[in-house]
């Protein structure tokens, strides 16, 4: 007790701040660096000598990690106010770029592990029909809120925590509802279905793409259609010989459409977003009906229309060197497009060789791909940019009445040859102008052509004599299309 009453006293000379803090009463606590066995300790762990590999190795991390900040810094303060907007990517087999690629790795093992497998999109769909309402009006099978956060429940419990995501209330608010704000189950479930397929498509591009950087290189884009094969239906006949060739032509469309500038790299998101990788994932059904060739041609994935485009490159390359002239490219499509649109297609979508010799100006495959992609396309933006080049003769970003004049005189020609009546070219002039109505009445833009919805059509006069022929006879080809649809 004396003890205790005499520390209190010492405690209490020692300091009045400390004693008045303390309410009278409490002890002094000296700092740490007083303290012999803290001073002792801390200068053991900074020598290093009592820590184990795995500290040393963090400590080694941290030195290395400032050294590098601080010699950014510097570099940053030498470079003034204008920050860095380019990092060199790590070279090949350096520590970084392996830690990049390990990194990469595990992300990505992450996310597929908690995709839905075809088993749990099973069990979901089984959920959903065993939980729900079926409308009396209708005969649907619905489920309201209540129903919703019930098989959310059930899922979770028979699939895991991974499909309790897709039950969220943002999620039931995106679909429509009757009356009783009751959804439908398939569209659910075939929302479920779409994102993880989208999701499994982004994770295997995504592995593909060897620089990180979110887009995909031609080779990378053909490494993923050819791992796409197997698994679809309407390919998994197709000869191993002519696998290269197809995942050529498959790619190409992809970078026509999600690589508008020409720069050799599609970007991942707009793949997964175009209508193309749906165009293309249509193959995985298969059709209990016999499909006629002319249907199968219509996809330009599919096995028909690659062998077709194959065959029509063929076709036309008479001297077999594997490139297209002008003279060769004529005959394309029995020879009805306007020699002045040939001419244009070489001067703006034909790359000239760095090698001086005879396929310094001719077309190769990939440029007849485009070409092809671009008549079979030419109501899209895409394909109407493509044509809008050619038919801009002086590269002014317009055309003018001259323009129309000078395009439409080769497509006159061509149609007098075939043995049509007589027609006057400032007609057909004053025609186009008043289906686009331009901005400016004096030119038309790509704008004007892109917004009047007629662009194709408009193209196709200026270009191809068939064109102009379907254009001309339009009125009797919808009585034609109508009565074919009475028939059947």
């Amino acid at each position: 007790m004396s003890t205790a009453s005499g520390d209190g006293g010492d405690g209490g000379g020692g300091g009045d701040g400390a004693s008045s803090a303390a309410g009278g009463g409490g002890r002094r606590i000296p700092p740490a660096s007083s303290m012999p066995w803290v001073r002792n300790l801390r200068r053991f762990v900074g020598t290093g000598a009592g820590l184990g590999s795995e500290a040393l190795m963090e400590l080694e991390t941290k030195r290395i990690l400032l050294e590098i900040f601080k010699e950014r810094q510097r570099k940053s303060m030498e470079a003034g106010a204008i920050p860095s907007f380019y990092k060199k990517k790590p070279e090949d087999g350096s520590i970084s770029n392996r830690v990049q690629k390990l990194a990469k790795y595990r992300f990505l093992k992450k996310q597929s592990e908690l995709l839905l497998n075809a088993d749990d999109l099973d069990a979901m769909w089984v959920c959903l029909r065993e939980n729900c309402v079926i409308d009396d009006a209708t005969g649907a099978e619905k489920m309201n809120y209540e129903d919703f956060c019930h098989i959310a429940t059930v899922c979770t419990e028979q699939i895991g925590q991974k499909c309790k995501r897709f039950f969220s209330p943002s999620n039931f608010m995106k679909f429509e509802k009757d009356d009783s704000g009751r959804i439908a189950i398939l569209p659910f479930y075939l929302y479920v279905m779409r994102t993880v397929s989208l999701t499994q498509a982004r994770i295997d591009m995504s592995e593909l793409d060897e620089d990180s950087d979110g887009f995909l290189q031609p080779h990378e884009m053909e490494a993923y259609i050819r791992g796409l094969i197997p698994n679809l239906a309407q390919l998994r006949d197709m000869p191993s010989a002519f696998v290269q060739m197809y995942c050529r032509i498959a790619a190409r469309k992809f970078f026509f459409f999600c690589d508008p500038h020409r720069r050799g790299k599609a970007c991942i998101k707009k793949v997964l977003l175009s209508n193309c990788l749906q165009e293309l994932m249509e193959l995985h059904q298969e059709s209990e009906e016999e499909i006629t060739d002319t249907e199968q041609a219509e996809n330009w994935f599919s096995l028909t229309s690659a062998q077709r485009i194959c065959d029509m490159f063929l076709a036309l390359d008479k001297d077999t060197n594997g490139t297209l002239s002008k003279l060769e490219l004529k005959e394309y499509a029995d020879g009805t497009l306007t020699d002045i649109f040939i001419e244009r297609v070489f001067d703006e979508h034909v790359r000239r060789s760095k090698v001086g010799g005879g396929n310094s100006r001719e077309m190769d495959f990939e440029s007849f791909l485009d070409f092809i992609l671009a008549l079979e396309n030419k109501d899209t933006p895409e394909g109407l940019t493509y044509l809008f080049r050619c038919l801009d003769l002086n590269g002014r970003g317009f055309l003018t009445t001259a323009d129309i004049h000078t395009l439409f005189r080769d497509v006159h020609q061509k149609w007098i040859e075939g043995g049509n009546y007589e027609l006057c070219i400032e007609d057909v002039r004053d025609e186009i102008w008043d289906m686009v109505k331009p901005a400016d009445p004096l030119r038309i833009a790509l704008t004007d052509l892109l917004s009047c919805k007629q662009g194709g059509t408009i193209a196709s006069m200026l270009i191809d004599v068939r064109g102009f022929w379907a254009h001309d006879n339009r009125e009797n080809l919808l009585q034609e299309e109508e009565e074919q649809v009475e028939e059947a």
